[in-house]
């Protein structure tokens, strides 16, 4: 698989975690959407007040056999709550010594698999890729499986708070049967 495909797989998986803004919800005749539906799961709730805001992001590679050269790139997503506040979507832009790369990706909680269940769209692949996340303690994580040229591949994104106003994740990917290393790292920032 040629590493600006897995990049952008990588990259893509990880913004799934980077979500809300708080934006009100849009008005319907004069009432707010969310007041005519539902209420939001306390699993959405825990997930926004994760992400709440927009965020400036660094995302940093390590030299592996993906990007022998290692590097970064930077970045923006911004977020709002979907209809009725049972979803998440996200928007990202990112650019610089590693490529460029847009993205949308729409996050929710599954009652019926009782996990996070998020499905992301990018300028450089085809298709929608889909994850499953849980709360690991005070982290969310991610994890898929996809193939690459007949080899099975493991990613699994850790995110969780760093400081107030600091998120890091971090992305983990596998080669079927080979060790777990460290493809990527972020660091964002809340922006006031």
């Amino acid at each position: 698989m040629s590493s600006i495909i897995l990049r952008r797989y990588s990259f893509a998986t990880l913004f799934c975690f980077l979500a809300v803004t708080g934006t009100p919800p849009a008005n319907v005749g004069g009432t707010a959407q969310q007041d005519v539906g539902q209420k939001t799961s306390p699993e959405m709730d825990r997930l926004r007040k994760l992400y709440l805001g927009s965020w400036d992001y660094t995302e940093t590679y390590a030299k592996t056999p993906f990007y022998p050269q290692g590097g970064s790139d930077t970045g923006v997503y911004t977020s709002e709550p979907g209809p009725g506040g049972n979803s998440i979507v996200n928007r990202f832009h990112s650019h610089g010594a590693v490529g460029d790369f847009e993205g949308l990706l729409v996050i929710t909680w599954d009652p019926k698999e009782k996990a996070y269940k998020s499905y992301v769209f990018g300028n450089e692949f085809p298709g929608c890729i889909v994850q499953t996340g849980q709360f690991e303690g005070d982290a969310l994580v991610f994890r898929s499986e996809f193939a690459a040229e007949g080899v099975k591949m493991k990613l699994r994104n850790v995110t969780r708070v760093s400081a107030a106003g600091k998120i890091v994740s971090e992305e983990y990917i596998a080669a079927e049967g080979s060790t777990e290393v460290l493809m990527m790292r972020v660091d964002a920032t809340r922006r006031p």
